[in-house]
């Protein structure tokens, strides 16, 4: 990966753990079995990439731009998302392992999360207004201030949302996931 400007590049099954990869941009390029983990990609800019199969967990985003980023099939365990560049972050996660991240008071309305595990993961003042959390365990996430207008929690399960510390106005749920907005209230819902 030398150079700083890459474009419409593949890179497949690159081993780079515990290794800096900074001040480099990523147009159209294609990520497949790589190994990250333990990287440290800082003030990168990842612009209509995408991410297949790859291990990224625990990976420094600091100063980190994610434009229109799709994670496919990846391990990003104990990423901090809250680090990136605030303008341009749009991303998508599907069929990973986000357990432990970190998205507070990242703005990330729309942001589909499809047959994602999200255990542990902080969304504490998020805006993830109309965000759609498809087939996503959600077991001990963390919503505090977090605006879930018109998210869709239908198929989502073992969430703990409390209604008062958080907008849920038009918010999508299930009758079998209504027992998640009730957890602050001890009640016993048969």
């Amino acid at each position: 990966m030398e150079g700083a400007i890459h474009e419409g590049k593949t890179f497949d099954k690159i081993v780079y753990p515990n290794k800096p990869i900074n001040n480099r941009e990523f147009e159209r390029c294609t990520f497949k079995n790589c190994d990250f983990s333990n990287g440290d990609f800082s003030r990168n800019r990842f612009t209509d990439c995408i991410f297949i199969g790859c291990n990224l967990a625990m990976l420094n985003l600091s100063h980190t731009t994610l434009n229109d980023a799709v994670f496919k099939e990846c391990k990003l365990m104990g990423v901090n998302f809250s680090a990136c560049e605030e303008g341009l972050f749009t991303v998508r996660f599907e069929h990973g392992v986000l357990d432990y991240t970190s998205f507070q008071n990242r703005k990330m309305p729309r942001t589909k999360f499809v047959h994602t595990s999200l255990k542990g993961a902080d969304f504490s003042g998020a805006d993830l207004a109309h965000a759609v959390f498809e087939d996503t365990d959600l077991y001990r996430a963390v919503f505090n201030r977090t605006n879930l207008s018109g998210a869709d929690f239908s198929t989502a399960f073992n969430f703990d949302i409390d209604p008062e510390a958080n907008t849920i106005k038009k918010a999508k749920f299930s009758n079998y996931g209504l027992q998640g907005l009730l957890t602050k209230y001890n009640l016993q819902i048969v």
